[in-house]
């Protein structure tokens, strides 16, 4: 049989990534034997015996398990009803005292929009809440879904250098220069930012971006929508957030916080003022034409968010974070003393993640360390054949030159884990210098 156009259009794209190294496939079905330092689930919960407690128990105890009847425009069920007005009440408190800023939107304001994903809600939110005309200035490594709201919008996105405040400076100044009917409250900028990005471990200058928001428009018209993701359970009080930690809660035009990565879940909440929220509800295809999360799934957040309520999540999470400062300052002087030099292209921690004396103000730990390589592949096949899952990150995904192998710590995993993961990179990266060193190193 002949192919037909199509399948050799597909099949010449795939066999193209597949020459570039860069063709992407499932990984192996999760094996439980390996030690985990791939996955989201930060703070272990979906292997948590109480979490599974709570879960069963609170199954048996409703009767709406299975399903949730259709959108939610069609079918609001009570539970999520229930569960955005636990949400809107957990991340309005105030344990840190909110800092004074500009914004006319206040922690009184605030109202709780689930979605069935982060990628959901970033789609929605961002196609249709920037009106024409409007600008949405993007940090340079936001994530996929913001970009693709952005792609439906219909105001104009501009990125900005990776967490560079100096950069997003220069854009407003020549924004305002551009279009100086934005600096009297005509039109609207939305800055799209990360806390926490999830391939680089780095953290989002919130509050000088913030201060530089509502600097440069004295109107209030220059909104901060902050993703949370990967901060949500690991940050703040009760794991509310990095916003909530720095006390920025009534100065963030919208926040997002996911439960499918720390808390074990599936789905997101969207905070933001109610009428967005109502704006939301009639325009953002993303909740009105899908199936909402089912009541399983919202029973299974309500616990996790049990947990979180409890205090037991910042136990789990100060874990964690001592890991990561350990795994930090190991390998940087395993790096440092190792009787072979090991080039950066070998193996190598990202800078902002090497400790340093004179460092003023060093960034707080993070549970994602990028093990920054040329060879993320091997590396990564090595760690596997000694019972270590992590995963290689290459172009597409991450920019041409920045490969690496991503580490995600937990709260289930050890310091004498940590210690294995060192050992075993080191060993790798030792054997790659000495080929290096012989000429006969072949990019793997």
């Amino acid at each position: 049989m002949i192919p037909s156009s199509l399948e050799k259009q597909l099949t010449a794209a795939l066999e193209s990534r597949e020459a570039r190294q860069i063709r992407r496939s499932l990984p192996p079905s999760a094996d439980t034997a390996l030690v985990d330092f791939s996955s989201n689930d930060y703070l272990s919960l979906s292997k948590s015996s109480d979490l599974r407690t709570r879960f069963l128990e609170k199954l048996g105890s409703t009767k709406q398990i299975l399903g949730s009847g259709g959108s939610r425009l069609l079918v609001n069920g009570s539970a999520h009803v229930d569960l955005e007005d636990r949400l809107r009440i957990f991340f309005s408190r105030t344990d840190t005292a909110p800092q004074s800023g500009s914004s006319p939107f206040s922690i009184l304001t605030l109202d709780a929009l689930l979605f069935n994903s982060g990628f959901d809600a970033n789609v929605g939110f961002f196609a249709c809440v920037p009106q024409p005309g409007d600008l949405i200035i993007h940090d340079e490594y936001i994530h996929a879904s913001v970009h693709d709201g952005m792609r439906i919008s219909r105001a104009r996105s501009i990125p900005f250098k990776h967490n560079s405040v100096k950069d997003l400076e220069k854009i407003l100044l020549c924004l305002k220069n551009e279009r100086p009917e934005l600096v009297d409250g005509n039109g609207s900028v939305f800055i799209a930012v990360e806390s926490l990005y999830s391939m680089d471990g780095t953290i989002s200058p919130l509050e000088d971006i913030i201060q530089l928001a509502e600097s440069a428009f004295p109107s209030s018209n220059a909104y901060v929508s902050v993703d949370e993701a990967h901060c949500t359970g690991i940050y703040g009080p009760n794991g509310r957030g990095l916003v909530s930690l720095l006390g920025l809660q009534d100065r963030v035009f919208a926040r997002l916080h996911t439960f499918g990565k720390a808390l074990a879940g599936t789905g997101a909440v969207l905070l933001v003022p109610p009428l967005v929220k109502q704006y939301l509800i009639n325009y953002a295809r993303t909740l009105i034409y899908t199936t909402s999360l089912s009541y399983a799934n919202v029973i299974s957040v309500n616990c996790s968010f049990d947990i979180l309520e409890s205090g037991r999540a910042e136990e789990f999470s100060r874990h964690v974070l001592a890991l990561c400062k350990y795994l930090t300052a190991a390998l940087t002087d395993r790096l440092r003393h190792s009787l072979t030099p090991i080039m950066p292209e070998i193996l190598s921690l990202p800078e902002h993640l090497q400790p340093s004396a004179s460092s003023c103000s060093p960034q707080l730990p993070v549970p994602i360390i990028p093990l920054m390589t040329s060879y993320p592949r091997s590396l990564a096949a090595r760690l596997r054949t000694f019972g270590l899952n992590a995963r290689p990150i290459t172009w597409p995904t991450v920019p041409k030159g920045k490969e690496r192998v991503r580490i995600c710590l937990h709260a289930e995993n050890s310091f004498e884990e940590v210690d294995l993961l060192i050992q075993y990179s080191m060993q790798w990266a030792t054997e790659m210098a000495f080929e290096s060193s012989r000429g006969v190193l072949a990019k793997l």
